[in-house]
């Protein structure tokens, strides 16, 4: 593949800048990767891989390729310039060895003078802070004409750098192993996770080829041999899984892959990429048949969650341009109220990126962008180019405006609903719904709700309950599928509408967290397919009309047990079928007889003594099980004691890692695609565990 620029380029130890020492990253890793979890752990490829995506985005380099190798290694590999490896002014030692043991050092820093113009980076400490948590790290660099090494230990270099043979490449190749001292859950990388952060990142970095290969279980690959490992792959000598993504039109083909399983209300998808003021913005954008906004932004090719200057300024020019347009064509007449911002934002599905140098975060996660300039330069280049785009194509341009009037007015027709919901609600005193059974407290911050399926289980939660600070709520059945239903519609199901008015949050447009009245919804549903399918209902409405209690960290699954298990007078409970076998394995061995019985959840008098001897001379060494198939069939004290109470019961946090990935997953399963459904569900059939 041809290289891009010349490759001669400055960037020589010179280019390196170093501001301060190495010592805090293994005392305090939290500070640098945010957690020593999966998370973490995944972050140290990022950290390396971002180094050589920032040199294809300088254009510097045009192939990366990420290898899982066996043993928990990583090998992360780029055909760009090569680590300097010349002796650093400052430190004099090579180049190599202060960028990788020293924090802050790094091509990044020096602004004009550095050897990047633009570039990613999380806190530009990447590298040394990988070497510092790998128990053995390796580089090796292509360059001018030699291949250099450098290894070490705990982030301490064993050694100068050495020449270890001649070479026709440039680029730099990494391995390294975390440290499982430091990483206390295990290496295990996730093949999925690694794949969507890379397919996202390929879209960014348009005519990059990024390759992702997965050799642990390959036994011995020789990574000496060959530059790419896929050339191994190639030749016939490694036979492993990867996955290779390359994409021309950069984020067409991103909004393309969002929109797959969607149906576009217009044609042709809009893409600028263009530089302005010293800011390149590229943006791409289509409208689909839906009533969820999708907007995906990134700085530098970091993906900021809560947006920033640059999605301001694309949000600002969108609402005024299509005011613009929709009045030149007649859609609005002069009479008729503009569109508002959510009205244009309506069913859209956006992409805002914006490189450039010196840029500034709001907040150390980057989470949102705060340089001004970029909100200027995104509404300069987006006025220009969606103007003409409307003009040029005006069977979309009518197509958007149609569907943004569309929104107009099912905004007013959401409005009288909601209006009516909430004005009910102040005319009965705020009147909430019949069959919530409430707690006594009104501090939000320990009160909870239960969410339960059918008055069966509401029956027991309700008497298995702290009244002080646990509320109950039963559903009738399966609650609407809100994935393409408008506010209106919504707000006419009286189970909704009753689940809106018991968190007092409000929704929609006057949506306030602040009035959240529980700081603990816990979702709570039966054990089988029907209990599964509630329960992504549920979700769906909180993840499209309550994401902001999600995102606080509000919603929680109850994990009720699969199995009671009685010895005797002991009784266990156990979650999962692995807990049940361990359960058995303690009582009396693999050899004990199982006694199957229905339900003891009826039962309300214990056994007399005699019959308790009795039963204990005939069941001896002989276990009973019970598999609950539902809440209802637990009593009230089993349900308090197993799923209810704070100090015994397990409860799962529903957190959002990738909203991009979410949206797509809730299209799949919740849209009107049935196709994608039902191949989504062909594909991942094998990993579903149910009980039927």
């Amino acid at each position: 593949m041809a290289k891009k620029v010349d490759k001669t380029s400055e960037y020589d130890a010179s280019s390196i800048t170093v501001l301060e020492g190495l010592e805090p990253v293994r005392k305090r890793p939290g500070m640098y990767i945010g957690t020593t979890g999966p998370d973490g752990l995944h972050h140290l490829i990022w950290e390396i891989f971002d180094n050589s995506r920032d040199e294809a985005m300088g254009e510097y380099a045009d192939d990366i390729e990420i290898t899982l190798l066996p043993g928990g290694y990583v090998r992360v590999v780029d055909n760009g310039r090569g680590i300097p490896v010349g002796i650093h002014p400052k430190t004099k030692v090579s180049a190599l060895e202060t960028i990788m043991t020293t924090l802050h050092a790094g091509g990044k820093f020096g602004g004009e003078d550095s050897g990047y113009k633009v570039s990613g980076g999380l806190h530009g400490v990447g590298a040394s802070v990988v070497n510092a948590l790998s128990e053995h790290t390796k580089v090796i660099v292509h360059k001018e004409g030699s291949k250099h090494m450098q290894e070490y230990k705990i982030g301490i270099a064993q050694s100068k750098v050495k020449v270890i043979g001649k070479t026709a490449n440039t680029g730099s190749i990494v391995f390294f192993k975390p440290d499982v001292t430091i990483f206390k859950d295990g290496i295990n990388f996730s093949w999925e996770k690694i794949v969507a952060h890379i397919r996202q990142q390929a879209y960014l970095v348009k005519d990059t080829r990024m390759t992702i290969i997965d050799a642990r279980e390959a036994g011995m690959v020789d990574t000496e041999e060959d530059f790419y490992v896929r050339d191994q792959m190639n030749s016939g000598k490694l036979d492993v899984p990867s996955m290779t993504f390359y994409f021309e039109n950069g984020l067409r083909s991103l909004i393309a892959f969002y929109n797959q399983h969607q149906v576009p209300v217009h044609k042709n998808i809009f893409y600028v990429d263009k530089e302005q003021d010293n800011v390149m913005v590229e943006l791409a954008l289509q409208y689909v048949d839906d009533t969820t906004p999708r907007l995906t932004a990134f700085a530098n090719n970091t993906y900021n969650s809560e947006g920033g200057t640059h999605v301001t300024g694309f949000k600002t020019a969108l609402t005024r341009i299509l005011n613009n347009y929709a009045r030149s064509i007649g859609v609005l007449k002069e009479s008729e109220e503009n569109f508002t911002g959510d009205d244009a934002l309506e069913g859209i599905t956006a992409v805002v990126s914006v490189k450039m140098p010196e840029i500034q975060f709001e907040g150390q996660t980057k989470a949102k962008l705060g340089s001004v300039e970029a909100q200027g330069a995104v509404n300069t280049v987006f006025t220009a180019a969606f103007t003409s785009f409307l003009e040029e194509n005006p069977d979309d341009g009518r197509a958007i405006v149609n569907k943004v009037l569309l929104a107009l007015k099912a905004r007013k027709a959401a409005k009288a609903a909601k209006d009516s919901v909430l004005r009910k609600g102040a005319l009965e005193g705020m009147t909430l719904p019949g069959k919530l059974s409430d707690c006594q407290s009104k501090d939000a911050t320990e009160s909870e709700i239960f969410i339960v399926e059918g008055d069966s289980a509401g029956g027991t939660t309700k008497a298995g309950r702290d009244r002080r600070t646990q509320a109950v709520l039963p559903l009738r059945g399966k609650i609407l599928n809100i994935e393409r239903a408008r506010l209106d519609k919504m707000l006419a199901s009286e189970q909704i509408k009753n689940i809106v008015i018991a968190l007092g949050t409000a929704i929609g447009d006057v949506f306030d967290l602040s009035k959240l009245r529980y700081h603990k919804i816990i979702i709570a549903t039966d054990a089988d397919v029907d209990g599964a399918h509630i329960r992504t209902l549920l979700l769906t409405l909180f993840y499209r009309h309550f994401r902001a209690v999600i995102d606080g960290g509000f919603i929680y699954i109850a994990q009720p047990p699969l199995y009671k298990i009685k010895k005797g007078k002991e009784i266990f409970y156990a979650y999962t079928d692995e807990e049940r076998n361990k359960i058995y394995k303690t009582l009396g061995g693999e050899d004990v007889v199982i006694e199957e019985v229905e339900s003891d959840a009826d039962e309300q008098e214990e056994e007399s003594e005699d019959e308790a001897a009795t039963s204990k001379t005939k069941r001896v060494n002989k276990i009973q099980l019970q598999r609950y198939k539902g809440l209802g069939e637990m009593n009230a004290s089993e349900l308090w004691e197993t799923t209810m109470d704070p100090n015994r019961r397990v409860l799962k946090r529903v957190t959002v890692d990738d909203g991009a990935e979410a949206d797509r997953i809730f299209d799949i399963l919740m849209g009107s695609d049935v196709a994608s459904r039902k191949s989504f569900i062909q594909s991942n059939a094998k990993l579903a565990n149910l009980d039927v």
